[in-house]
């Protein structure tokens, strides 16, 4: 396996799998925290969240 980040190779007994390392880990991490990796969803239209009366 290759870890995500820097694509070393991972052996799958490494503490920091599926990552090489701490530093590999924490920019995954970071990545996350700023939102530069995105799960898509359902779209959603404008008039869908506005009460109709």
């Amino acid at each position: 396996m290759r870890c995500p980040i820097c694509e070393k190779e991972v052996k799958s007994e490494d503490p920091e799998m599926p990552f090489c390392s701490e530093r590999c880990r924490l920019i995954d991490l970071g990545n996350w925290a700023s939102e530069k990796y995105v799960i898509p969803g359902p779209l959603e239209s404008a008039g869908q969240n506005e009460d109709e009366d």
